[in-house]
């Protein structure tokens, strides 16, 4: 096992790159990416870095040259032979060549394209401009290297045994968490912490931990590298992203309303019926649901990513019974914001009603809350979002508003459109 602590201490001797590879990134980023690059290869996006935390003034914690080398270092990856005979040769979800051989060969010679990156005050302005299949291969890359350059300012001035006594604590904090997973019967949990990392070492500690310490509990990892590597299964599906960029492309407000709908058909069609959970809170879950065709209620489930899960999962059971479903033979996979007690209430208050999981994110990959000075390695909600299509601005509504963006013009014009009232906001923690 990697001594982490050691590797940590000598970071300033840059042996690690932050991503070490093209497929360090989550699984749903490839599966969307596939199918862009099939519907909607002439469509030009945009991405932005956008902190939600901005009391974290990251510009002034992370160096800006060394924020660079980093951004450089990943546009000179590509993929090996053994990451490509993985994609190209292996079963995800019970089916072989996921991947199309036209999207392998465009996967193969792909380098990232460039980046635009500018100081303004505190923060830093990061974005990705191109082809729509190319530039959201950024995302997650991108957000994994500044979480881990801001825990690196912070733990640059400890020494050794500062650094072995601080990774303990968080390992027994993990391995904690892990034993009261345990006494959960029937859990079903996967690790979604990607994009929020405390680093990729830790993040490949905490799969290894749950692989030893939950057994057949522990599903898989949504990070390709480490699924490769510690041979689980890759976990994902489909992400906001794509309904965001169709609805921008919508001409007027009927296919606006479309829109979302579109965007499931044309996975349907993409992936021949497989891989059908449904992520409905882009808009509004209700409304979404309320006006969705007959043909997605045989999907397999819905990932509740926004608002009161409870209450989200409340509503897909009742939208289920409604379309003459049966909630028991559904899934129902929480995602947002979770931490073992409120994995622990919702499979209690759910798992005799429906299929409950659980991908289990930046509480899993970067919980080091009161272990330094100050909390200086609390987590924080930092995300990188696709900011326009083809010149028009997308929007996010979310179930919660804190998660809502676009133009205050456009939010109101897809309130009206999709039919969303007065939300209840709460508090984003990751």
């Amino acid at each position: 096992m990697v001594d982490i602590a050691t590797r940590v201490y000598n970071h300033k001797w840059k042996i690690d790159p932050i991503v070490r590879s093209l497929i360090d990134t989550d699984f749903y980023k490839l599966l969307m990416c596939q199918s862009v690059f099939r519907n909607k290869p002439q469509t030009d996006v945009a991405f932005s870095l956008i902190n939600r935390s901005n009391h974290i003034p990251l510009a002034k914690l992370i160096d800006e040259g060394e924020l660079r080398e980093q951004l450089d270092h990943i546009r000179s990856l590509s993929l090996s032979r053994g990451e490509s005979t993985w994609l190209r040769g292996n079963t995800f979800y019970g089916k072989r060549q996921m991947f199309r051989s036209d999207f392998m060969e465009w996967f193969e010679s792909l380098r990232l394209p460039p980046y635009h990156l500018e100081r303004k005050g505190d923060q830093y302005e990061l974005t990705f401009e191109g082809k729509w299949h190319e530039v959201m291969l950024w995302e997650i890359p991108a957000l994994a290297v500044l979480m881990e350059l801001r825990s690196r300012a912070v733990l640059n001035d400890m020494r050794r045994f500062e650094l072995q006594v601080l990774y303990a604590r968080a390992m027994t904090r993990v391995w904690e968490k892990i034993e009261k997973l345990r006494e959960i019967d029937g859990l079903g949990i996967a690790d979604f912490g990607t994009r929020r990392r405390h680093s990729f070492l830790w993040q490949d500690w905490c799969v290894q931990a749950m692989i030893e310490g939950l057994g057949p509990s522990f599903t898989g990892t949504s990070n390709c590298l480490i699924a490769m590597r510690r041979e689980v299964e890759a976990i994902g599906t489909n992400a906001h992203e794509l309904p965001m960029v169709y609805s921008a492309l919508a001409k007027d407000d009927a296919q606006l309303a479309q829109a979302p709908y579109d965007v499931l058909s044309d996975w349907h069609e993409e992936h021949d019926g497989n891989l059908r959970i449904i992520l409905p809170d882009t808009y509004g879950t209700q409304g979404f649901l309320d006006r969705a065709p007959d043909w997605l209620a045989g999907w397999t489930g819905i990932r509740i990513d926004s608002g009161d899960p409870a209450a989200g999962a409340e509503t897909a059971i009742d939208w289920w019974n409604s379309r003459g479903e049966d909630p028991m033979e559904k899934r129902v996979i929480f995602s947002d914001g979770l931490d073992v007690e409120k994995i622990r209430e919702l499979h209690t208050q759910f798992a005799q009603r429906t299929k409950v999981s659980f991908g289990w994110g930046t509480l899993l990959t970067n919980d080091f809350r009161g272990l330094v000075p100050n909390d200086a390695l609390a987590p924080f909600s930092l995300v990188c979002k696709a900011v326009s299509a083809n010149g028009q601005p997308t929007v996010k509504l979310s179930d919660n508003p804190e998660k809502a963006m676009g133009p205050k013009d456009e939010i109101a014009r897809y309130k009206r459109v999709f039919g969303v009232g007065i939300q209840e906001a709460i508090e984003v923690i990751v």
